[in-house]
């Protein structure tokens, strides 16, 4: 436990001394913020963990971080199991996430993907469904960012190919990113 603690801090100060990464965040901020502010969709997604990731996220923003006030229009794409399941049966699941970006996608808006790997090609489609409808792209990966890195007009990535690791490093960085939204929402 020692060693798996030693390293979580090792890269927690990674990130507390990433200059990059601290303006990647008030990039992503900024654009969650006007977004909201303008009632346009952040549709976040993920698989696996990182849609435990995503479900977290949404519910910190459409409920409430610290303060009460107005629910935001996030919507987690990987919450809706029927969708999800009727889809994937009928088609494929690979472009799950992409026909839902499809049907609730506006031009403005966000799609935040989640992904350890960055390779998850659920997550791939609905990033490039959401450029086609000139809607912001985040995608928050492991190191490097796998193939998600081209599609993402905002790649916030950790320092850690250890998928374990990595879920560690994005929960300290999304609930940064929910508790500086709501602080700078005019809502």
């Amino acid at each position: 436990m020692k060693a798996q603690i030693d390293e979580q801090m090792r890269l927690l100060q990674l990130l507390q001394n990433d200059d990059s990464l601290h303006s990647r965040l008030s990039v992503a901020v900024d654009w969650l913020n006007n977004a909201i502010a303008h009632t346009l969709p952040v549709l976040v997604c993920g698989n696996g963990g990182s849609a435990s990731d995503a479900l977290h996220i949404s519910g910190e923003l459409v409920g409430r971080f610290f303060t009460e006030r107005k629910a935001m229009n996030v919507i987690c794409l990987n919450a809706n199991v029927t969708v999800m399941s009727a889809w994937a049966n009928d088609y494929e699941y690979e472009s799950v996430f992409a026909r839902q970006v499809e049907a609730h996608g506006i031009e403005g808006g966000i799609c935040w993907g989640i992904s350890t790997s960055g390779n998850a090609e659920s997550v791939v489609q609905a990033l490039r469904k959401a450029q086609t409808l000139n809607m912001k792209t985040i995608a928050l990966t492991g190191a490097g960012g796998g193939k998600l890195a081209p599609v993402a007009d905002l790649l916030i990535d950790v320092p850690s190919n250890v998928t374990p690791r990595i879920q560690e490093l994005h929960l300290p960085i999304y609930h940064y990113i929910c508790e500086q939204v709501e602080a700078r929402s005019k809502n």
